[in-house]
């Protein structure tokens, strides 16, 4: 590892396992300090012991309803005190559902939405508060390639993940004008085996993750689902400074998918 990182402070969202964890990790290998927030308290903890036997004192953990705004004001002080202010966030955290808009249920949309976009906004909107104080700074959403192009099946998914896109690019200008230095920028994975997939094998006819992972391999040109390290390695180069004139775009990762 290279230090890519090195002085950099990161609060990730949904940091207990799948992408969350993973760009926590790389975060902390290459020389940043994470503060992992997730509603699974004890996952969090679990994953910041985890990389602290590796990167000592280089990761904290706070309980986090992300979809709550008191639970982001009390999240964005706790990670300034415990990082001494930080300068990437990464909205990671992030449910699916797979519904037609005439199958989806009203209570299910309203849940989908708040966990992937209200989330989003929120997380924006409070530590800003923070991250101006200490630019260089980076914004980076996770978004998906379903908030880029639609499915039939997808509608509180298809309709949340646009939102931060868009959102995201707002967030740039709205930055860029007020001259805080901060960038914002959306990520765009295609499928990654990571635990968001878990339960979907029989819904498309499987009957198990292995067989559901090589159907939708099947459509992808690269002939695999994602790692979340091909996502982490991304988080890596927004959140450094190599990318400090990338504002208010949107990075694909779905291995050629979107090229067809």
């Amino acid at each position: 590892m290279t230090g890519r990182l090195e002085g950099k402070r990161a609060l990730i969202t949904g940091g207990a396992s799948g992408l969350g964890a993973a760009i926590a990790h790389m975060y902390a290998a290459e020389g940043a300090r994470v503060a992992l927030t997730d509603i699974n308290v004890d996952g969090a903890h679990a994953m910041a012991e985890k990389i602290n036997s590796e990167f000592q004192g280089a990761a904290c953990a706070f309980a986090h309803d992300v979809a709550d705004e008191q639970s982001w004001k009390d999240v964005v002080a706790g990670a300034d005190e415990a990082l001494g202010g930080f300068n990437i966030l990464v909205n990671n955290a992030g449910i699916g559902s797979l519904a037609s808009v005439e199958d989806e249920t009203f209570e299910t949309w309203k849940r989908v939405m708040a966990v992937d976009a209200d989330s989003v906004f929120l997380g924006c909107k409070y530590a800003l508060g923070v991250m101006k104080h200490h630019a260089p700074g980076s914004i980076i959403n996770i978004s998906s390639i379903a908030g880029l192009y639609a499915a039939g099946n997808m509608s509180a998914y298809n309709a949340a993940k646009a939102a931060v896109w868009l959102l995201s690019k707002s967030v740039a200008l709205h930055c860029a004008t007020n001259g805080y230095n901060i960038r914002s920028n959306s990520i765009h994975p295609i499928f990654i085996r990571t635990p968001i997939l878990d339960g979907f094998a029989h819904v498309i006819g499987v009957e198990n993750d292995e067989q559901l992972h090589a159907k939708l391999a099947r459509g992808v040109p690269l002939g695999r689902i994602g790692e979340p390290e091909d996502i982490a390695y991304a988080a890596v180069y927004l959140g450094s400074d190599e990318s400090k004139f990338v504002t208010g775009i949107e990075l694909k990762i779905d291995g050629g998918m979107s090229a067809q």
